[in-house]
C-alpha cells in the first residue's frame, strides 16, 4: 500500500493523531491512523499510514459499526460464495490493532449494523439473505443471537434485475430508542420495528410504502428544537432523496408524511447510469450529507504527483435542513476522490469526513466547513486492498 499526502490551505490541523477502521471485499479490515504531516500543525497537511490490518471477519467484511457504550467494533460479512455471514467483534487499541472477541454464523449478505436498546443489542439487516435479525450484547462484547426475521415478495417489484426479492439494506435507530426502519430496495418499503426495553425483542409493524421502482436504501432521523421528528430517506433505483415529517402512533409504530422529494442531484439532470448510495447528517444536524456512483462529474488531479493520469470521481452532496419544514436545499455538489464513494463517515467535530471509494480501492479524507457545510479539499489519501465498503472514525 501507498500513501500521499495532500495540501489544503486554510485547514487548521489537530495536533492529535485518530484512527480510522476501514473494511473491503478483500477480506480484511484496515486500520489507518491519520496525523498531521511533516509539515507541522497549522499548515494543513496530513497523512494516513497503515497502522494494522485484520483477516478475521470473513472473506466480504461489507460494514463496520462502533459501539459507543463498549467501544467494541462490529464487522459483518456479506459472505457473496458461502452459506452464511459473520458478525464479528473486536475490542479497539490506542495503536489501532483489533482484538478478537467473538465471530457468530448468521443468515448470509449482512450489509449494515445498528447498537439498539442503550448498548443491550444489535440489530443487522440482510440484503442477499432477504433477512434482519437482532442480537443480544453480551457483558464481553461478544453477541448471542436473539431473532430472525425473513421477508419475502409475492411478485417482483417494478424493476425486476433489482427487486426480485426483498433486499434490506440499512438499520436505523429512531431518535427516541424506540424503534428501528429498515430501508427494503427490494420490496420499496420502509419496514418498522418497535424494541421491547425490557427484552430487547423487535415487533414487526406496519411497514411504510414508498413509490414504486424507488429502491430505498439507506436514511436518517433528525428531531428538531421544535419537538418535530423528520426522516430523510436516500432512494437508489430512482435516485430520489425525500424528506417526511414522522408522527408516533402510540406503540403500533410510525407514520411518515412526505414533505420534500428531489433528484438526487437537484435541478440537474440525473447523469445515466447515477446509483445513490449514503445519506448521514452532519454533526450539528444542520446538513444532510448524501453521495451518488457510478456518475463521473469531476476529473481530478492525481494524488501522486508524480503521476500525471487523471481520477475521475463521483461525487458528494451537501443539503441544508429547514428545520422547521424538514425540506432541503441543495448547496454543493463536491468530487468525492474517486470511483463509487459507496460509503463516508464525519468526525465528531464535522470538519472532516472520510469517504470510501470502492471500484478504487482508496480512501480519502476531505475538510469541511462546519458553518456553511461545504466540503473542501482533499487533505489525504491511502490505497486500500480490494473493494473499499465502509470507513469509520475511532473517536
Amino acid at each position: 500500500m501507498r500513501f500521499q499526502h495532500v495540501a489544503a490551505a486554510g485547514l487548521t490541523t489537530s495536533a492529535v493523531a485518530v484512527n480510522l477502521f476501514v473494511s473491503s471485499y478483500s477480506g480484511i479490515v484496515t486500520s489507518l491512523q491519520l496525523a498531521p504531516s511533516a509539515q507541522g500543525p497549522g499548515i494543513g497537511g496530513y497523512v494516513l499510514t497503515t497502522t494494522a490490518s485484520n483477516n478475521g471477519s470473513g472473506p466480504q467484511p461489507s460494514w463496520l459499526t462502533k459501539d459507543p457504550y463498549n467501544n467494541v467494533i462490529y464487522c459483518v460479512d456479506e459472505a457473496f460464495s458461502t452459506p452464511n455471514g459473520t458478525m464479528t467483534a473486536y475490542t479497539t487499541s490506542k495503536s489501532g490493532t483489533l482484538s478478537l472477541i467473538d465471530t457468530q454464523a448468521t443468515v448470509v449478505g449482512p450489509v449494515s449494523t445498528v447498537i439498539y436498546n442503550e448498548g443491550k443489542a444489535l440489530a443487522a439487516a440482510h440484503y442477499s439473505g432477504s433477512a434482519a435479525t437482532s442480537w443480544n450484547i453480551l457483558p464481553s462484547g461478544g453477541l448471542k443471537s436473539l431473532q430472525t426475521f425473513m421477508f419475502n415478495l409475492t411478485a417482483p417489484g417494478t424493476i425486476p434485475s433489482r427487486q426480485e426479492a426483498p433486499h434490506p439494506h440499512e438499520v436505523i435507530l429512531d431518535p427516541t430508542g424506540s424503534f428501528i426502519v429498515i430501508p427494503d430496495l427490494g420490496a420499496d418499503l420502509v419496514r418498522v420495528f418497535a424494541i421491547d426495553p425490557k427484552s430487547s425483542l423487535l415487533t414487526e409493524n406496519t411497514p411504510f410504502k414508498v413509490p414504486a421502482g424507488s429502491g430505498p436504501r439507506h436514511g436518517a432521523f433528525l428531531k428538531v428544537d421544535s419537538g418535530k421528528t423528520f426522516f430523510f430517506l436516500i432512494s437508489e433505483l430512482a435516485n430520489t432523496i425525500a424528506s417526511y415529517e414522522v408522527s408516533y402512533l402510540g406503540g403500533t409504530g410510525l407514520n411518515f408524511t412526505n414533505v420534500f422529494l428531489s433528484g438526487t442531484y437537484g435541478n440537474r439532470t440525473t447523469p445515466d447510469g447515477a446509483a445513490a448510495a449514503e445519506a448521514i447528517l452532519s454533526p450539528d444536524n444542520k446538513f444532510l450529507l448524501t453521495s451518488s456512483r457510478n456518475a463521473t462529474l469531476f476529473q481530478l488531479d492525481n494524488f501522486d504527483k508524480t503521476n500525471s493520469t487523471k481520477i475521475p470521481s463521483d461525487t458528494l452532496h451537501s443539503w441544508a435542513i429547514d428545520h422547521a419544514t424538514g425540506k432541503l436545499s441543495l448547496k454543493q455538489i463536491a468530487p468525492a476522490g474517486g470511483s463509487f464513494p459507496r460509503h463516508f463517515s464525519v468526525n465528531k467535530a464535522g470538519d472532516m469526513v472520510a469517504v470510501g471509494l470502492q471500484m478504487d480501492g482508496r480512501v480519502v479524507v476531505i475538510e469541511r466547513n462546519v458553518a456553511d457545510g461545504m466540503f473542501g479539499d482533499f487533505v489525504a489519501s491511502m490505497d486500500v486492498a480490494g473493494q473499499v465498503t465502509s470507513v469509520i472514525w475511532d473517536e
